[in-house]
């Protein structure tokens, strides 16, 4: 007799549907998997043999065939699991229950219990696009595959239970609507507790409610990991459906199986981070650090030492904002929407141009050091922050003069205009060069403005476009409807910079 049972498999952020066929024939006991399998699929038939003896199942003595259809697409991880029990189970009549509208993933354990795997979320999705009404998950994947809406999710324990559940023996409790808002809290540093820098704190604030990204640059100590790491919590809260693509991704990459992810993303990958690291692949070709920090904050610290390779990969990202990952037998494209805000110091000591203290590097060595980074990354930046020192007394007894949520009312009130005005509710940063000449008018004076800017500061035409993104943002902020000269002229400060610096 042959069954078949549905489960899928994983192919970036979308699912592919397979059927798990079963075969029951007279020869040699022993259990066969076919359908290109790699390693962790094949070791199936041992944890599926233990798990069916020890949850007090029959594994029949024929000669089992378990085929993985389509059989050109490759196969990899333990997700198939109950479904290869099911479809022996099935195979062998002590299931007669009918599986055709339903979905089963998970990995057994050697005593039959069901366990968590990674990228449920995309299970659940490939489900649903098939028009199945349920789909079997471990009980500690359930949180997440809930949030997907439109099919009917049964969280599993054990194989037994799964047995008797099937049999009509016993039911199985139904999973409760999540509460997204109960997770939406802030974890990240106050703007309250970072004296001075006003200056910088309203750069920040400006790349906040307009998605930019921002490198801060001055002497060691100065605040700029401080003020880093408070962007987070003053950006505005997730939408459900970035819920559901944020934690699909952290799924993915096998960091997060059990709970949401609820909050914007704040990754800071280390300057010893390989290319893959960052960027994504690996044989199985998962989320890299810029997908994990997607609709979040990337910072990197300390931007100039990283190797070279690995920033010139950021070039493609933060212009697409996507990333595609191409391996020998697969290709896949994971979202890449982040925010990148980098440090930089201005010299390998540095305090070149510091007032308080001397700068010991030669001048090579400065122009080494600023050389770093290239051109055509530093063009893909909007914002280039100075973040000085500030003197001792405020240092001791000086506050913010306003709070994270105060800024983050203000974030949330211009990214609002915003999405009303742009088309598919995107930030400023976002808009191609031709939308910005369509939705953003700019006023007769700050045209010329930026006309000079352009002559007199070689700006390139990204460069430009850039700088009026940035001033559509600080419009925005200022509920006004046309480009000004003065937002203008904010915005150009950030590049004039960045020529100073660089």
């Amino acid at each position: 007799m042959v069954s078949a049972v549905k489960s899928s498999a994983p192919l970036g952020l979308h699912g592919i549907p397979i059927e798990i066929e079963c075969d029951l024939n007279k020869g040699l006991p022993g259990i066969t998997i076919v359908g290109l399998g790699a390693k962790a699929v094949d070791e199936a038939k041992e944890r599926v043999k233990s798990a069916l003896l020890n949850s007090g199942l029959q594994l029949p003595r024929k000669r089992i065939t378990i085929n993985l259809s389509p059989a050109d697409i490759p196969k990899d991880g333990s997700s198939y699991d109950v479904a290869i029990a099911l479809a022996v189970l099935r195979a062998s009549e002590q299931i007669t229950a009918d599986l055709s509208d339903a979905a089963f993933i998970g990995e057994l354990a050697l005593d039959g219990r069901i366990q968590s795997v990674t990228g449920i979320l995309v299970h659940v999705q490939s489900a649903v696009s098939q028009g199945l009404k349920r789909i079997f998950v471990p009980a500690e994947n359930a949180r997440q595959a809930s949030l997907v809406s439109g099919i009917t999710i049964i969280p599993l324990n054990d194989l037994r239970e799964l047995y008797m559940y099937l049999s009509g023996t016993i039911k199985l409790p139904k999973l409760k609507p999540v509460n997204l808002e109960a997770h939406q809290h802030l974890t990240q540093v106050d703007l309250a507790d970072i004296s001075g820098q006003e200056v910088a704190k309203r750069a920040i604030e400006i790349a906040a409610a307009g998605h930019h990204n921002v490198l801060m640059t001055g002497p060691p100590g100065t605040g700029k990991t401080m003020l880093a790491s408070a962007i987070p919590g003053i950006l505005p809260p997730l939408s459900r459906e970035e819920i559901i693509d944020v934690t699909n991704l952290h799924s993915l990459h096998g960091r997060q199986r059990s709970d949401i992810v609820s909050t914007r993303p704040f990754r800071s990958p280390h300057h010893t981070a390989s290319q893959i690291a960052l960027i994504g692949g690996g044989h199985q070709a998962v989320p890299g650090e810029i997908s994990l920090a997607h609709t979040g904050v990337l910072f990197m610290d300390e931007l100039p030492e990283y190797p070279r390779s690995v920033t010139e990969a950021l070039r493609q990202p933060l212009e697409d904002r996507v990333v595609e990952i191409a391996r020998a037998n697969r290709r896949v494209r994971y979202p890449a929407d982040f925010m990148l805000v980098a440090t930089q110091n201005p010299c390998p000591c540095g305090f070149y141009g510091d007032e308080r203290r001397e700068c010991v590097c030669t001048p090579h060595q400065i122009n080494q050091y600023q050389k770093r980074l290239s051109g055509p990354l530093l063009d893909r930046i909007d914002m280039v922050v100075q973040v000085d020192r500030i003197d001792g007394q405020s240092l001791l007894h000086g506050t913010g003069r306003e709070s994270s949520r105060d800024v983050q009312a203000r974030v949330i009130k211009a990214r609002a205009i915003a999405v009303a005005r742009n088309p598919g509710g995107q930030a400023n940063a976002k808009l191609h060069a031709r939308a910005v000449k369509k939705l953003l008018p700019v006023g007769s004076e700050a045209a010329e403005l930026l006309e000079q800017a352009v002559d007199r500061l070689d700006l390139s035409p990204r460069a430009a476009m850039r700088s009026v993104r940035v001033a559509r943002t600080i419009a925005d902020l200022d509920s006004a409807d046309h480009i000004e000269a003065k937002h203008l002229s904010e915005a150009l400060q950030y590049r004039l910079r960045e020529h100073v610096l660089v």
